[in-house]
């Protein structure tokens, strides 16, 4: 089963097949599913032509994929350019919502700084 491009796992329940596709989670497989009135647990190959259609129908009514990807970025973009706060921490890589970052925040700015521990040398003992 292809949806805008993206393959969904055949082999997955749908409830958790549909969160491939960027921008659909849980929540909203599980909203798209009920509006449709296909059963959570049932798989993409188990599907009909017609539970497929309507499926597709539903998932292209919100903003998913790369026209969500576009305005994400473009709504940093704006931070960016009216030079904010939290633009001016995009810029620079950093946590933009209030985190510390003596310690953590790891994963925005990368593993490459490493603490030095208490910065001590170790005498070597005879």
């Amino acid at each position: 089963m292809r949806i805008l491009g993206i393959n969904i796992p055949e082999e997955k329940r749908l409830e958790i097949g549909l969160t491939a596709i960027y921008g659909i989670g849980r929540p909203l497989a599980k909203s798209i599913l009920g509006e449709v009135g296909v059963d959570y647990g049932k798989k993409p190959k188990d599907l009909s032509a017609e539970e497929e259609n309507s499926i597709r129908k539903s998932v292209e009514q919100h903003k998913i994929e790369g026209d969500l990807r576009r305005k994400v970025s473009a709504d940093i973009k704006r931070l960016k350019d009216i030079k904010s706060y939290r633009g001016s921490r995009h810029a620079k890589g950093l946590p933009s919502r209030g985190q510390r970052t003596k310690t953590n925040s790891r994963t925005r700015r990368g593993n490459v700084r490493k603490t030095m521990g208490s910065g001590k040398r170790s005498v070597d003992k005879k």
